[in-house]
């Protein structure tokens, strides 16, 4: 690329990213101005990116971690030949644009991850580059062997997602990871100085990074390049390049200050910094071919020379192309053959279960990586003989994330967002608390990532209320686009594990700590609710998920005894059940019959359904996890005692 042209092209991204915020009257213009020239840098020279074929599985990935800059990548995407037009960005943040205001993956080609929420995009790229390394090691480097960019800033590195994330990728040595931190020193509320004074370099040299402070040579594309390629040579570890840059820059009034952020600019602004650039300060969204076209050829030519070179390392590669395909595509046919199924009675705990299928099923799914953060022991997500992931064992399929469950979560994220793996991430349940942005974010991205949660209920026990969930089950399951599943027994738990595995988005797995009863055949997770006792003519339904379906099973003869025929449904997914046909539901539940409902936790949410509720109202108590539940009225007793009293009421 001709330097003189690339200048114009970097003059152009910075028009297109201001007059798209001023047309919107909303949008981050400062940051995108200051970063237009390593935004044509990395997408021009650096990045091994192709945009006719944006889904190439070897290409680099590029993360926006500060995705309120989303205009940049916008226009930075349209220069490149991405299908991505001036109309597009004159729509930006508007209904149903394919610019949102900030980066949506599956929106729009060119969008690897969903970012918004600072430091997340960090952290998913940390669950990239373990991605690329795991399927680097096991297929080789012929055929998978790619780097993940991200740019962040001050932001990104305050949040504490980032500490996590760093920490774990040191520890890992991710040496195709690249973070460009922009700093800019600038918050909204005003200079750093005000709330932060870190050493990001010691501190990133700390985690195990390599660091380089590239100074203040942010408007220099030669030195970006050299930058960028020398922390692309750093292979055995992570890289931090410190770009010092001014935000708002060149504009007249804006640059440097803080204002700058959000959205300052009026159309006087916007003229007179066009005009520095050289841009005709009267038109709006000013892209000609005659200077996007070269650039468009440019990257168009590299994009198609490398993915032609590796499309024909490829076809001569030696290895197994049927795991390949397999890697790549939907979970092999008949591998849910392998699951298990229990006897009933018999006493298991669904952790112990999830453990059990994971197991049974981990040699048919290739690809598998199963993590917990720091709880592999409790939570059952472990397959016996897994190797270890480390430095030492880059291919290792059993990840230890540590004490690190937001960083885990985001990261499982951009493992699933990547391909090629199927990520699963495990912790106490009571501890979702920790990673609830990540969970939110894999529903909004649909990230077909498994997130196990155990230890699901008061019946956790001695470690008291700070441990024992309440609300966290009714709370996940307000997360639109989240498959929760809270199975019953370890039937149930077989069949949870496979719809996870099959479904097309992210799924929570709500498991016991203790050992509940088989009395399910696991049918009921397919449909969202089954019946588990069936009652000719009942007087009443009783509805409930996980280990409170045993207990109403248990209840049904001290019913009978009180001349009350109960209906017993298992209801593990309110999700899935809400999504069957009218008809289905009206099967499960009639019309006219009064239902209760039992749950360990809150009872708010459960009037949708039943028109009496037993749960846990309050926090819970520390001592053994029976006597919790039994002083809590989550037994026998206070279910007939509840349904003589529903009755009675009609």
């Amino acid at each position: 690329m001709n330097p003189k042209h690339e200048h114009k092209i970097i003059s152009v991204i910075r028009g297109l990213s201001l007059d798209g915020p001023l047309a919107a009257k909303s949008g981050h213009q400062g940051t995108a101005l200051a970063l237009a020239p390593l935004a044509a840098v990395l997408f021009g020279r650096v990045m091994k990116h192709d945009p006719a074929d944006p889904h190439w599985v070897d290409r680099d990935r590029f993360v926006l971690s500060n995705g309120h800059a989303s205009i940049l990548l916008y226009s930075t995407l349209h220069v490149s030949g991405y299908d991505v037009s001036i109309k597009d960005l004159k729509a930006f943040r508007q209904w149903g644009s394919r610019t949102p205001g900030h980066p949506e993956v599956h929106h729009t080609d060119g969008i690897e991850v969903t970012t918004g929420p600072l430091g997340q995009g960090l952290a998913n790229a940390v669950g990239f580059a373990l991605a690329e390394q795991q399927l680097r090691t096991r297929f080789g480097d012929k055929v998978m062997n790619h780097h993940t960019w991200v740019v962040a800033g001050d932001g990104c590195l305050m949040e504490g997602i980032s500490h996590e994330a760093a920490s774990l990728a040191g520890h890992l040595g991710l040496g195709h990871l690249n973070v460009i931190f922009d700093d800019n020193g600038i918050t909204i509320d005003g200079h750093t100085t005000l709330s932060c004074s870190d050493d990001a370099a010691a501190r990133f040299s700390a985690y195990g990074w390599h660091v380089e402070r590239a100074g203040a040579v942010a408007d220099d594309p030669a030195a970006i390049e050299a930058a960028l390629l020398r922390a692309k040579a750093v292979t055995d570890r992570p890289s931090l390049l410190i770009l010092e840059s001014r935000i708002g820059f060149p504009s007249p009034t804006w640059t440097d200050r803080h204002e700058a952020h959000g959205n300052p600019f009026t159309a006087a602004d916007v003229a007179a910094t066009k005009a520095l650039l050289g841009l005709p300060s009267d038109a709006m969204f000013f892209a000609p071919a005659d200077l996007v076209d070269p650039f468009r050829l440019a990257v168009a030519k590299r994009g198609a020379t490398a993915r032609a070179a590796w499309q024909k390392r490829f076809d001569s590669w030696k290895g197994d192309k049927a795991a390949w395909n397999v890697a790549w595509g939907d979970a092999p046919k008949g591998w849910a053959k392998a699951l298990p199924r229990t006897a009933a009675g018999t006493m298991v705990a669904t952790r112990s279960a999830l453990q059990n299928a994971i197991q049974a099923t981990a040699d048919a799914l290739p690809g598998l990586m199963c993590g917990s953060a720091d709880l592999t022991g409790n939570n059952g997500v472990k397959v016996a003989g897994a190797t270890a992931l480390s430095r030492a064992e880059p291919g290792g399929t059993q990840v230890y994330f540590g004490i690190r469950e937001h960083a885990m979560g985001a990261a499982i994220n951009g493992m699933a967002l990547h391909g090629g793996v199927r990520p699963i991430g495990a912790t106490f349940f009571v501890f979702s608390d920790y990673l609830r942005p990540s969970l939110r974010l894999a529903a909004v991205s649909q990230a077909q990532a498994i997130y196990v949660f155990s230890h699901d209920s008061v019946g956790v026990g001695e470690d008291g209320p700070t441990h024992q969930p309440v609300e966290q089950l009714m709370s996940i399951r307000l997360i639109p686009g989240l498959q929760v599943i809270r199975p019953a027994d370890a039937n149930e738990t077989s069949e949870a594990w496979r719809v996870a595995i099959e479904h097309d988005g992210p799924t929570a797995i709500i498991l016991s700590r203790q050992a509940i009863r088989v009395v399910t055949d696991g049918s009921a997770v397919e449909a969202g609710a089954g019946v588990v006792v069936p009652t000719a003519k009942p007087d009443l339904i009783v509805v409930a998920s996980g280990s409170e379906v045993a207990l109403c099973v248990e209840a049904v003869d001290a019913l009978a005894a009180k001349g009350i025929r109960a209906r017993v449904v298992s209801m593990p997914s309110w999700d899935r059940f809400e999504s069957q046909p009218a008809a289905v539901r009206r099967k499960v539940f009639p019309a006219g019959i009064p239902v209760l409902s039992v749950e360990a936790g809150t009872t708010l949410g459960w009037e949708r359904y039943a028109d009496a509720s037993i749960g846990v109202d309050r926090f819970g108590a520390s001592a053994p996890g029976d006597v919790v539940l039994q002083k809590l009225g989550i037994n026998v007793d206070n279910i007939v005692r509840t349904s003589t009293k529903l009755l009675a009421s009609r």
